[in-house]
């Protein structure tokens, strides 16, 4: 009887054992599943941005913006950047910005003199200097960051030896809360189509050419201004022309218009 009852209960809890085993077996491959379903997902609708927002940021009040121009942050042991890697990325940035509406970016030259007077932005400073540059431009927010990788093409465009390679990060900063609301990193190396055939719509937009470095930060640049843009509380269509300088807008004695009458 009693070696009976002991033969039952090793049964049971190898059954036990097995159920949980299975469930944990299940888990994982949801897991693995929705992992990948994801990666997939970002492949074949081409996000190659990876993006973030605090959920704040819905609640912000948007309308002046500064570009601080990027820094190179070359990982440890990399490959150098190639040369005028955070100027072309800056540029395209400012640009996407300048385009997307509903926001009044700060005029390029402006925040070029402002920065003469800054402590030159490293790694170390480059928070508290986006932090800096908002306070003078009487900016409603920063966006700033940094290019890790800039490799141009080797090679001409339909036969590459090695092709371009681009990769950023991105921050933008409130400056009523002097909190990051939002961030994002860019990471591209452009691939044969026979390497990766979810890039089918980019290889016949580009008839199968190999594409310059700053192509590929085009796209970052346009897809996560594209994704900031979305997240923002932004005045749509509406423009401001401040004719005062920048010290009386700190002061409050500048001068808004808005439209034939104008609010002052």
């Amino acid at each position: 009887m009693k070696a009976s009852w002991t033969a039952g209960s090793a049964r049971l809890a190898l059954v036990a054992a097995a159920l949980w085993m299975a469930a944990g077996c299940t888990t994982i491959a949801a897991d693995a599943v929705n992992s990948t379903t994801g990666a997939v997902s970002d492949a074949i609708n081409n996000r190659n941005v990876k993006a973030h927002a605090v959920s704040s940021i819905k609640t912000l009040s948007i309308n002046r913006v500064a570009v601080m121009p990027l820094i190179e942050a070359a990982p440890g042991g990399a490959e150098p950047l190639a040369p005028g890697a955070a100027e072309a990325v800056s540029a395209e940035l400012y640009s996407q910005v300048a385009v997307a509406g509903g926001w009044d970016p700060i005029a390029e030259q402006d925040v070029a003199a402002a920065m003469q007077k800054m402590p030159p932005t490293t790694l170390a400073n480059l928070d508290e200097n986006a932090l800096l540059l908002g306070h003078e431009m009487s900016a409603d927010g920063v966006i700033y960051g940094t290019v890790e990788r800039y490799k141009e093409r080797v090679g001409m465009d339909y036969s590459a030896a090695s092709p371009a390679s681009v990769a950023f990060s991105l921050k933008f900063v409130d400056l009523k809360s002097k909190q990051v609301v939002w961030t994002a990193k860019f990471a591209k190396s452009q691939a044969a189509l026979s390497q990766n055939l979810f890039d089918l719509a980019n290889f016949v937009q580009r008839s199968g050419r190999w594409v310059r470095a700053h192509e590929i930060a085009l796209e970052g640049v346009k897809e996560a201004v594209a994704n900031l843009h979305g997240d923002l509380n932004l005045t749509q269509n509406v423009k401001r022309f401040e004719t005062g300088t920048y010290g009386e807008i700190k002061s409050g004695q500048q001068r808004y218009n808005t439209g034939p009458q104008g609010i002052y």
